[in-house]
């Protein structure tokens, strides 16, 4: 197994191997009870971990919630917070969020909240968990005002990324996860890009050591960078390159869009409007669209939906007042922040992207 040790105030480490749950205990050491949050299609991996725990002298907690997006909400942590409430669930207990990126969101949030912090492991079982969600301490909800508007920073006590978990994903899911691995060859390491360019099927392929090597290194990348800051004050805002646009699509498409394939739309509208502006030339642009379609992810969306994304960007996380901000390339590896974009500038950027198909 490979540890990677993400730094700051509380540094823990991102364990990526294989058959790991069964050290999940070790890292609970002075908890009596621990609540497995998971969702209903992981029930029997919640179970088998459940085992481990009792094994190992501990308490375990079932607790369901909806999959994927559907259990993103203050309601469903409500939920989980009664639940923890009814076991007496104390300070030196824990929480393990097991599934996906909504689920260890979800999770984390709710370790946040409860008695003002408590501690999360966090166990992602599909790849966007693992490069992405379950990295970092940043936890939260989505509400009617938009995605992960609502949330705590709480980093975890530990990740383990059991790589054996992913052959469990479907492929388009497993697909949408590259996206923000190629996010990270982008903005930080073009090995990543190599690696996809060279053999897009095994970037794919849940037992090849080429999906290995794109996870750890993805994980690196966003370790190097939230381990600096934590809150998002200062360079972390780079990680967030293509999702201005993607978390509009993904509120737009009332997140029925998997999270993956609405950012990959957003890397490529990213480049283009970075091309506009002579940031990166057009080879670097159009390799955006390249890499991530070679893999199966879409690069383009709707035509006629830019009026009704606008004001869900306007809501993004890095906008500042009325300004909106967004994270271009200046060159490969080399993300800015840039926040004197025009309206008529998105908009020309956008119909760029997102050419209307003619009738035949």
């Amino acid at each position: 197994m490979t540890a990677i040790q993400v730094g700051g105030d509380r540094p823990y480490d991102v364990v990526v191997g294989r058959d790991l749950l069964g050290g999940l205990a070790g890292y609970l050491d002075g908890a009596r009870q621990v609540a497995v949050v998971h969702a209903p299609p992981l029930t029997a991996l919640a179970e088998r971990t459940a085992a481990t725990l009792s094994d190992a002298g501990l308490r375990p907690l079932l607790v369901a919630v909806p999959d994927a997006e559907k259990g993103k909400t203050v309601a469903v942590a409500d939920h989980c917070w009664a639940e923890l409430g009814r076991a007496g669930f104390t300070r030196t207990d824990a929480v393990v969020g097991l599934g996906g990126g909504a689920v260890t969101d979800l999770a984390g949030f709710v370790a946040a909240c409860w008695l003002r912090g408590v501690r999360v492991v966090q166990v992602p079982t599909s790849l966007l968990g693992m490069v992405d969600a379950a990295v970092g301490g940043k936890t939260g909800v989505n509400t009617m005002a938009g995605k992960n508007l609502v949330g705590a920073f709480h980093p975890p006590a530990a990740v383990l990324c059991d790589l054996d978990t992913l052959a469990t994903l479907g492929h388009e899911e497993l697909v949408g996860g590259l996206a923000e691995v190629i996010k990270c060859g982008f903005i930080a390491d073009e090995q990543i890009l190599r690696l996809v360019e060279a053999d897009p099927a095994a970037a794919a392929d849940p037992a090849s050591p080429v999906l290995r090597e794109l996870v750890e290194r993805a994980v690196a990348v966003k370790a190097e960078v939230v381990a600096g800051d934590l809150r998002e004050s200062g360079r972390r805002i780079v990680l967030n390159y293509g999702h201005t646009l993607g978390h509009a699509i993904e509120r737009h498409e009332g997140y029925r869009w998997r999270h993956g394939h609405a950012v990959s739309v957003g890397l490529v509208y990213a480049a283009a409007l970075a091309r506009r502006r002579g940031l990166i030339d057009a080879g670097t642009a159009d390799r955006h669209a390249a890499v991530l379609s070679s893999v199966g992810l879409p690069t383009t969306y709707r035509p006629d939906a830019f009026d009704e994304l606008l004001p869900a960007m306007r809501l993004d996380k890095k906008a500042q007042g009325d300004t909106l901000r967004f994270v271009l390339l200046s060159g490969p590896g080399e993300p800015t922040v840039v926040s004197d974009v025009s309206e008529p500038e998105l908009r020309a950027t956008y119909l760029e992207v997102c050419v209307p198909v003619e009738a035949s």
